[in-house]
């Protein structure tokens, strides 16, 4: 039941940032004792993709608009790395332990990429130009926390992790309402 519990939460971490979940994942791996996290995750050849590539997000994720415009493209990357990653955590499972457990991860992966994604769309109706940059970041110390949470105690990290997807779903939500309301508004008084 732990794998279980590390796959979800490394699913929610992939659909944040995909390549900070490999990275540290990766890390985990190479320089700790852990035998959660399989060897795959720290081949050198993985580490400098994770590392190349959570570098360029982490640029591209600071710039408004631009970062949705990644987050679009981002729509088949971190579901796909999401699954990606649970089959490997899910090794040694029986083949239908390991489909559940992959699609699992995956589809995690694929809820957090949509609360992030609507949650940067709605920053970015922001006139000022720092929201981002906290916002990117704040999402960045979240995948690495969690991560790390989540191959030391993996319930906690669950835990936590369910409570960030819901608490964003209802975010998103009310973010959406609320910018809508707005417009409305402003179309009315325009008119």
């Amino acid at each position: 039941m732990d794998l279980a519990a590390l796959v979800f939460s490394s699913g929610w971490a992939s659909g944040v940032n995909a390549y900070a979940t490999v990275g540290v994942l990766g890390l985990l791996a190479r320089f700790t004792e852990t035998s959660i996290v399989p060897d795959a995750f720290a081949r050198t050849d993985v580490l400098v993709v994770a590392g190349v590539m959570f570098l360029v997000e982490f640029v591209v994720d600071k710039i408004p608009w631009l970062d949705s415009v990644w987050d679009g493209i981002s729509t088949v990357v971190r579901p796909t790395v999401g699954a990606w990653v649970a089959w490997h955590l899910a090794g040694d499972s029986s083949g239908v332990d390991q489909a559940l457990l992959t699609a699992l991860g995956g589809s995690t992966a694929l809820a957090s990429h949509g609360v992030k994604s609507g949650v940067r769309l709605a920053v970015n109706t922001s006139p000022e130009p720092f929201s981002n940059g906290i916002v990117s970041t704040t999402e960045d110390i979240g995948v690495i926390t969690i991560v790390s949470l989540a191959v030391a105690h993996p319930w906690w990290a669950l835990s936590i992790t369910a409570s960030l997807l819901i608490a964003g779903a209802a975010t998103v939500i009310l973010l959406w309402k609320t910018i809508s309301r707005a417009r409305r508004r402003r179309r009315e008084s325009n008119a």
